[in-house]
């Protein structure tokens, strides 16, 4: 099993730019996603500018033993309500088992402690079990089903809706973190 100690969460840096452009225009990782078009680079630098100006945004990039191996960003930031919506992908593939629930674990707490929300949303694709196992896994709940919401390969696709509340998350946080980082 993984050390907590081995994985961290850390804001994007220009230097990153090009493997996450690398990671986000794989076939595994466009396979799953909303926008599943090949990204220029203009597209991606345009895209980095964009989300250092924005306040109701964080993008992090999740490394595993001191290396980026995946992506991590909070969008719909609204401290009003204090709720957000997070999206996530390892880029590597040649990772420890445990590291995707490592990551979703440090992104979860990254969420309620450093940004302060009470509700994390996410949203599927209804066709992608291992994000939906992954959600409920982390103690998601389902808490809408979109019919035919958005077009993958020329085609209408079910989208899901999941949340968590924080306080959900406080109540389960030690027997979670248990199951997924090694005690030393």
């Amino acid at each position: 099993m993984p050390k907590r100690e081995d994985y961290r969460l850390r804001p994007i840096t220009q230097e990153d730019l090009e493997t996450v452009l690398m990671w986000r225009n794989s076939d595994r990782i466009r396979a799953v996603m909303f926008s599943d078009h090949i990204i220029t680079v203009d597209e991606h630098l345009a895209w980095f500018r964009s989300i250092n100006q924005r306040e109701d945004v964080k993008c992090l990039v999740f490394e595993f033993e001191c290396r980026p191996v995946g992506l991590m960003y909070f969008t719909q930031i609204d401290r009003d309500n204090s709720k957000c919506a997070w999206g996530f992908y390892l880029g590597e593939e040649t990772l420890p088992k445990g590291t995707g629930s490592a990551m979703g674990f440090l992104g979860v707490e990254f969420a309620f402690v450093d940004l302060g929300v009470r509700k994390l949303s996410g949203e599927v694709l209804a066709f992608n079990t291992a994000s939906i196992r992954f959600h409920k896994r982390l103690g998601f709940v389902e808490e809408g089903h979109f019919v035919e919401h958005v077009v993958k390969n020329g085609k209408y696709e079910d989208v899901l809706s999941f949340a968590l509340f924080k306080d959900h998350w406080q109540r389960n946080k030690s027997e979670l973190e248990a199951l997924i980082f090694t005690k030393r």
